[in-house]
């Protein structure tokens, strides 16, 4: 199973749009999973429009119709993997044990919320992931996205440059 991570995507916004780069990884993907800070019901709308299935929680930015829609954390089974979603995971120090002490039957925790893309390990098998944001990239170099391979009980994340 192929998923598609995005975060932070602020839309709309003046003339922003999602890259086509990664509007064509959202397209072959086949479950679409957003970390927050949509923005709009509309944005979300939009995405949906896509194509795959879309899973999003609520961020900090997100108008209230659409905190009220969306849950502030979201919990899935993917082929036989645990995966947990998240906005805002909060400091940088001690984030992996907190994730972890947070959603312990998930084996990856994604997030956003800093526009950093981020991806740890804890050496057992559990992740956690910020994809970053594909069109504000704030401090971080480039605009980015995820994805992630489901299969045998197994994840695999990739960041990708949008």
């Amino acid at each position: 199973m192929l998923l598609a991570i995005v975060s932070d995507t602020h839309l709309p916004r003046a003339n922003r749009r999602l890259p086509e780069r990664c509007v064509a990884q959202l397209r072959r993907s086949e479950l679409i999973l957003h970390a927050g800070d949509v923005s709009t019901a509309a944005a979300l709308e939009d995405i949906a429009r896509i194509g795959p299935p879309v899973k999003a929680v609520h961020g900090n930015v997100d108008e209230p119709a659409l905190q009220r829609r969306l849950p502030a954390a979201l919990e899935l089974e993917l082929d036989g993997v645990a995966i947990a979603m998240t906005h805002d995971a909060g400091p940088a120090r001690g984030r992996l044990a907190r994730m972890r002490a947070r959603f312990p039957r998930a084996a990856v925790v994604i997030f956003g919320h800093s526009h950093i893309p981020l991806h740890e390990h804890d050496g057992h098998g559990f992740q956690i992931f910020n994809p970053g944001s594909p069109t504000e990239r704030r401090r971080a170099p480039q605009h980015t996205m995820g994805l992630a391979t489901v299969r045998d009980g197994r994840v695999a994340l990739e960041l990708v440059v949008v």
